[in-house]
């Protein structure tokens, strides 16, 4: 997603001041990575096989600036950013309107190298009290989760939503949102202890869908109404019950497929009970602003699972591909 400065065999100061090609940009020594479920993905179809790929991974980031161009006025060097995760090609409608994410040409996430060159209004301050690797953490999840809950579902206090297959990172950081926002919130999974965990952040009820048909539970605990809104990234046959979960005039959003793409729908329950389905990739810079001021204010950090050594990628992909998984994998990047 990063374009790749090619210079890593110069030293520091000079391979910065190579890297710049235009008066707009910025390089940026990365210190975290951020892990997603689709670098994972993404990998091994570029593999052809299951196995870990050895190149670093990641469209999150956080580092330190060591070099600007002439026209930057947002960074200086030495500057701590985190990484607006959108690169789009500057000139279709959706770049000349604040909306890169919804670029044809929008950068896809790509191998990054160690010192990244991108456009320097896509580096932001790190939050106040922020480690590196925190912000890392947070730039996909949390503003995925914003426009989805905030932005397209305009979630209000006191609704219900129902979060399926609570431990992703979009999925921690959509209960961290909704629990401020005053929102009651069910969860689903197949683990007791990520259900537990989820109560600890603010989950009102937690539903075992290995052991329950989470549709009718839902019906149970909201005296047969259904929730407002259900954000779904799962698909597959549990989509249908995600659609069953919802009250007359629900919103169902989603951002992921991780179960299936084309799983079974009756559209009759969408019309007859005037239910609302949108999708969200990302969000705008706009909204990343909001998102940064919404951590600065409430002092929110988001779910970290663990921090691995760059060295061990092949580990952190793994632990990323297990189920136990609760909050985002980072890769600490040493000097």
């Amino acid at each position: 997603m990063y374009q790749q400065s090619g210079l890593d065999h110069l030293p520091d100061g000079t391979r910065a001041l190579a890297a710049i090609e235009s008066p707009g940009d910025a390089v940026v020594e990365l210190k975290a990575v951020g892990l997603n479920d689709s670098d994972i993905c993404l990998r091994r179809e570029e593999a052809g096989e299951s196995s870990p790929s050895p190149e670093m991974l990641g469209a999150d980031g956080a580092g330190i600036v060591i070099a600007v161009g002439s026209a930057v006025k947002n960074l200086k060097p030495g500057d701590a950013v985190c990484l607006y995760p959108c690169l789009g090609c500057g000139a279709c409608e959706y770049c000349a309107n604040d909306r890169e994410f919804m670029c044809a040409d929008m950068s896809g996430i790509a191998p990054c190298t160690k010192f990244v060159r991108l456009p320097a209004h896509n580096g932001f301050a790190v939050p106040a009290g922020f480690s590196l690797a925190q912000a890392a953490a947070f730039p996909t999840a949390f503003l995925t989760a914003w426009r989805m809950l905030v932005t397209i579902a305009e979630l209000k206090p006191g609704q219900w939503i129902l979060l399926v297959d609570i431990g992703s990172g979009v999925t921690t950081a959509a209960l961290q949102l909704a629990k401020y926002l005053g929102a009651r919130i069910i969860v689903t999974s197949k683990s007791e202890a990520k259900l537990a965990k989820a109560k600890n952040l603010g989950a009102e009820h937690g539903i075992n869908r290995h052991n329950a048909d989470f549709a009718k539970e839902v019906r149970h605990l909201t005296n047969k109404r259904g929730v407002d809104v259900v954000l779904d990234c799962v698909g597959g046959d549990g989509w249908v019950k995600s659609l069953a979960s919802l009250a007359k005039g629900g919103r169902l959003v989603t951002s992921g497929a991780a179960a299936g793409a084309a799983p079974p729908t009756d559209l009759r329950r969408i019309f007859w009970n005037d239910l609302k389905v949108f999708g969200a990739t990302l969000g705008s810079r706009e909204e990343f602003r909001q998102v940064l001021s919404f951590l600065d204010v409430t002092g929110t950090q988001p779910i970290i699972d663990r921090v691995v050594p760059y060295d061990a990628t092949a580990l952190a992909e793994q632990r990323l591909a297990q189920d136990s998984v609760f909050g985002k994998v980072v890769l600490r990047i040493e000097s």
